[in-house]
This record gives C-alpha cells, structure tokens and sequence, in this order.
C-alpha cells in the first residue's frame, strides 16, 4: 500500500473510532463529566492511572486539570499515580506490581474522590484492583477502556469503552475523551466565557 493510502486508511479508521465511541458512549461521557466536576467543586481530587501509553495519558489529563486546559483558571486537583517512580518501584519490588495503584489509593484517596483508572484492554491487573480498592474506600471509579471492557466493567462504577479492539484507535479515542473531559469541566466550574 502507498504511503498516501496507507495515511488515508489510517485516518479513516481512527476518526470512525472516535464517532462510534462518541455516539455510543455520549451519555457515559456525561455523567464523568458531571461526577468529576461535583467531586471538583466539593473540594475533592481526581486520581488518574494506567500502563504505559495509558500512564502517558493520565499524566496528560493530571497536568491539563493542575495547569490549565483552555482558560485561564485556578488549578484542580489531580494526581497521576503514575509519575513517582521511587513510591511505583518500592511497591513492586516489596509487594507485587499489582499493587502499585492500589496502595497509592489507599494513601491518598479520600471518600468522594474520584478515581479514574486506563486500560485499553480493561483487563491490566493492577488498574482493576485499584478500582476495585477505590470502591471499596468511597471513591467514585470510572474505567477507560476499549472492546468489551474485560474486568475493567466489574470493578468501576460507570465504564466507558472505545467500541473497538485496535489499540491504537483506542488509545487515539481516550485523548479524544480526556480533551473532551478538561474542557468540559473548565465549562461547568468557571462558566461558559470565553476560552
């Protein structure tokens, strides 16, 4: 295949990724929307997890919550569990790398938290359990997922998936949702003005 066609499949694909995953998960999109935005305004945090481009991904949303995203705001708390790799390699080398979410929700998580946890396949062991963990101390869970959801779908309070089972398109519609998700917060907490 052509360079050309190779791109144009390429971008055909991901942009009907992101339209299913919009039409189909528009109601799910909300209601995060909402929850993040109540915790946010009662003076809760958002706590963001995930593998690999999944862990890239929650620091990206921890930054666009702290700094800003389109507007000129003050900071929201949000916290990548992802980013201390002194607190990610004491967990894994003394316990198991599947605790290494599970045991930061513990530490900092507080009843009325939100906490969102990334996984492409819905099925990354330790994203699970710490959903599972946020659960059971009072945090609100949303899954980011794609395909079926896997385990992800048990264990999270409201799901939203990526109708798909290739990994990057996936990956492509959660920046979409996590773009999505900043500037519709910024809307809800500091007024629809200009950006």
């Amino acid at each position: 295949m052509k360079f050309e066609e190779k791109g144009a499949a390429i971008l055909k694909a991901s942009l009907e990724a992101k339209e299913a995953f919009w039409h189909r998960e528009k109601e799910n999109i909300k209601r995060a929307v909402e929850v993040v935005s109540q915790a946010l305004k009662r003076g809760n945090k958002l706590l963001v997890f995930g593998n690999g481009g999944s862990a890239a991904d929650a620091q990206h949303l921890a930054g666009e919550m702290i700094n800003r995203f389109r507007r000129e705001r003050a900071p929201l708390p949000a916290i990548a569990l992802t980013t201390d790799t002194s607190v990610l390699t004491a967990i894994a080398n003394d316990y198991d790398f599947k605790q290494v979410f599970v045991k930061q929700i513990e530490a900092l998580g507080q009843p009325g938290d939100v906490a969102l946890g990334i996984s492409t396949s819905g099925r990354s062991e330790n994203v699970c359990l710490a959903l599972k963990k946020a659960r059971a101390l009072g945090l609100f869970g949303i899954g980011l997922g794609g395909g079926d959801g896997g385990r992800l779908a048990e264990v999270a309070d409201l799901t939203i998936l990526v109708p798909s089972r290739e990994t990057p398109r996936i990956q492509e519609a959660h920046i979409f949702f996590i773009h999505l998700l900043c500037e519709l917060v910024e809307e809800v907490l500091f007024g629809l003005g200009t950006p």
